[in-house]
């Protein structure tokens, strides 16, 4: 599996925080599980929080009021973070009568004032979601990645990707003539589409968990593990602790073990919490259903029944035509 976990020793899973748990799942407010944590513990915290949209784990409240709740939980993710350690806030938009309050922006004040410092502000890219009638629809979501200080844990070389041109060469100076692109692929710059060739097209475009996915659960707002996995490969190191303070059903924890780190995550809700016991058991023998990494979204090939235009429509532009 990997160098964490496949030494024969039985993989420790606890409901509390423990400094020797590979995995820790804790039923409860996030708050409590931070408090029992020590400082500088975490090398990423991730996660998504709600959107304050009136989800069933959620009550919608006034938009200053969900923030200022928010604001304890961070300054607790900032303590348990690592001074080389990152976190990663995932939001989409809040919505109120077909007005945009872009989340990210109103989070951005919150880890300033900490003093951590903004290295991208990454768009996660997908094909499907709810459909808007008076305003375009939202394809997008958003990543903040601050670092905690001025440095920080980058290993690029992790997540590089295909180069589109690896043939180019340098046309002038000492390097003339020679290989002018990294042997190891390109930089997959900050606007993501994991697809086939995957990741050259530099936009994550990971399709959301909906539907047919391979990892669709009970949770209504799932986070793909692959989303997860290129910030776990990039900002951590094997053996570090990835934390996530809303982990829903495990996704983040899923990505961490996966790649050799620890996974600790807190969630109030029961049902999700079983749901990521039950995840983890499923990953660690060796069961559980993961889209791979750079698999292509799929596309239609115009056989589907749903992918052809429906004969109403094209009986319409025949009496048109007459």
């Amino acid at each position: 599996m990997n160098d964490l976990f496949d030494q024969g020793r039985k993989v420790v899973v606890e409901d509390h925080y423990s400094a020797e748990a590979d995995v820790v799942l804790f039923q409860g407010e996030c708050l409590s599980l931070l408090g029992s944590m020590p400082s500088g513990s975490v090398a990423l915290a991730i996660t998504s929080p709600p959107y304050n949209i009136g989800k069933e784990y959620e009550r919608e409240k006034p938009l200053a009021h969900y923030l200022e709740e928010q604001e304890p939980v961070i300054r607790e993710l900032h303590r348990v973070v690592a001074e080389t350690g990152s976190i990663c806030w995932q939001v989409g938009n809040y919505i109120d009568q077909s007005e945009v309050f872009p989340l990210d922006i109103l989070y951005y004040d919150l880890f300033k004032r900490l003093g951590m410092k903004l290295r991208n502000r990454i768009i996660w890219r997908f094909g499907h979601g709810l459909h808007a009638s008076k305003r375009f629809s939202g394809r997008y979501e958003t990543i903040l990645w601050f670092s905690k200080g001025g440095k920080y844990v980058f290993n690029l070389d992790s997540v590089r990707v295909p180069s589109k041109y690896p043939g180019k060469r340098h046309f002038k100076g000492p390097k003339r003539g020679l290989p002018s692109c990294n042997p190891n692929g390109k930089n997959p710059a900050d606007v993501w589409e994991v697809v086939a060739q995957d990741w050259e097209q530099g936009v994550w475009d990971i399709p959301n968990v909906k539907a047919n996915h391979p990892e669709k659960t009970i949770h209504p707002c799932q986070f793909p593990i692959e989303l997860v996995e290129r910030c776990v490969l990039a900002l951590t190191n094997e053996g570090d602790r990835v934390l996530d303070p809303y982990c829903g059903v495990g996704s983040a924890l899923i990505a961490a073990i996966k790649n050799g780190r620890k996974g600790v995550g807190a969630d109030k809700e029961g049902q999700y919490i079983s749901e990521a016991r039950r995840r983890v058991d499923q990953f660690l023998d060796g069961n559980l259903a993961i889209r791979p990494i750079g698999r292509p979204v799929h596309q239609p090939t115009g056989r589907e029944k749903v992918s052809q235009i429906p004969i109403e429509w094209l009986a319409s532009g025949k009496e048109e035509e007459k």
